[in-house]
């Protein structure tokens, strides 16, 4: 793994020092196990340290980590190679940076759909980094509709820094895709698990974010602002992105705290990019777990129980 971010610099000399070992072995033949042993538990430990304190603004930059899994990775992982994808909205085009779809999962149908960004420039750019247009929110709306009519369960993963806020996305209505989103997701008949898997920012994540279930995984962030975003209104700067992101109380435990999200999935000590096979059995155990517990509900029981739970978020009553 050569990216690595600037609190794990610790973490990346001794990789360095190990990888420098092994090299000089094979090229001397002289034996260093015992330095590769004790160097790798100096990393072991090292990194356990350094992720038991994590700060706010250092969760934030894991779940932006360039090698971080997205949502086809989970998918393609939870459906075995099973999933079909489904485009377009049915009105203007088919945005990339929405995904969705049927797949297989524990013997089931599913239906599948999530923010997708891309692993290179132009990935990127043809994912518009992960911030749907108004035809993405359609789109995921009509494939919940479809799923709905086949009585199939939801699962959506969110990954993205916010709705696009561009002049066209305004002018075919962001902002009501997005509210129709919500509305419509409330009323869903079907069970619905929502799982943040990275950036989870303002109604560009709540499109595909009301469920019976709401699940973080631990180095993810969930907000209506991101730390810079926040910064400059406040600051007008960037400087003190650190400070907004613990002041929005955004991490994960935070979250569960105030009871906006169910669940926090561990993620391998190292994070979900170091150890992606891990991350996703974990995903798919609490996937597995929710769907029994859900699929046993009547649906009128489970959506009265899904607008509740919303609708507390935020009541504040006094003494």
């Amino acid at each position: 793994m050569s990216n690595y971010l600037p609190f794990e610099e610790p973490i990346a000399k001794i990789v360095e020092e190990i990888e420098k070992a092994k090299e000089i072995e094979a090229n001397s033949g002289v034996n260093s196990s015992k330095m590769v042993k004790d160097l790798e538990k100096k990393l072991k430990d090292t990194t356990k340290d350094i992720f038991a304190k994590l700060t706010p603004w250092q969760r934030v930059q894991l779940s932006r980590h360039p090698d971080r899994p997205y949502s086809l990775e989970y998918i393609n992982y939870l459906t075995d190679g099973t999933f079909i994808e489904l485009h377009g909205d049915r009105n203007v085009k088919d945005d990339k940076a929405m995904v969705g779809g049927f797949g297989q999962f524990n013997g089931q149908t599913v239906m599948f759909v999530g923010q997708q960004k891309g692993t290179n420039t132009k990935m990127r750019q043809y994912r518009n980094f992960g911030m749907p247009n108004p035809e993405g929110y359609r789109k995921a709306l009509r494939l919940f509709r479809l799923a709905e009519k086949f009585n199939k369960p939801i699962v959506t993963l969110i990954d993205t820094p916010g709705a696009f806020p561009g002049l066209e996305a305004e002018e075919r209505g962001q902002g009501e895709a997005i509210a129709r989103n919500i509305y419509e997701m409330m009323n869903l008949k079907v069970p619905v698990i929502c799982i943040i898997i990275g950036e989870g920012a303002s109604g560009g994540a709540l499109g595909i974010g009301v469920g019976d279930k709401v699940i973080m995984l631990e180095n993810s962030w969930y907000s209506v602002i991101s730390p810079e975003n926040c910064s400059t209104i406040l600051w007008r700067s960037w400087d003190f992105k650190e400070k907004a992101a613990e002041a929005l109380k955004l991490t994960s435990t935070d979250m569960k705290a105030l009871k906006i999200v169910d669940e926090i999935i561990k993620e391998p000590i190292g994070g979900a990019h170091r150890f992606r096979e891990e991350t996703f059995k974990n995903v798919k155990d609490s996937i597995i777990k929710n769907l029994e517990s859900l699929s046993k509900m009547d649906a009128r029981k489970r959506m009265d129980e899904r607008i509740d739970k919303f609708c507390q978020m935020g009541v504040f009553k006094g003494k």
